[in-house]
């Protein structure tokens, strides 16, 4: 008989598992809650972002930073669900901000026109400050 072990935990800024989409990491500083998706924002990966953001907002959290450094790819149900989860902040008197956009995936929020919607910085840090300034600290 085989005993089917845990996988080990990866260390941070680790690729996604063999065999799965996206990843997404949550973290809190301050009211700003920082969402990271690792790998690829699509059919298969957005819904569970999509949830990921719903879960922020019911625990009463509509300040979302979306940290993209490490999200190689983003579909059009990707940017849909940046799109609902930027509503749904704003509906609530927060935001969400993007942040650390690979090349490509900047290139495809700057066609489709989201970078004309959503607030985007070059690094994490820079967003992080800039939300600081808006709590006013």
């Amino acid at each position: 008989a085989f005993a089917i072990l845990p996988e080990p935990p990866r260390p941070h800024g680790a690729a996604p598992r063999q065999g799965i989409a996206m990843d997404i990491e949550e973290e809190k500083q301050g009211s700003l809650v920082i969402v990271s998706p690792i790998g690829r924002v699509d059919g298969v990966g957005a819904p569970d972002l999509e949830k990921r953001f719903s879960d922020i907002a019911e625990r009463g959290d509509f300040r979302m930073l979306v940290d993209c450094a490490r999200m190689d790819y983003i579909s059009s149900a990707g940017l849909r669900t940046l799109l609902i989860g930027a509503r749904q902040c704003q509906q609530n008197g927060g935001g969400l901000t993007v942040c650390a956009l690979q090349p490509e995936c900047r290139q495809v929020m700057e066609i489709s026109g989201f970078l004309a919607i959503l607030k985007s910085y070059d690094t994490r840090d820079e967003a992080i400050a800039a939300q600081a300034g808006a709590d006013g600290g």
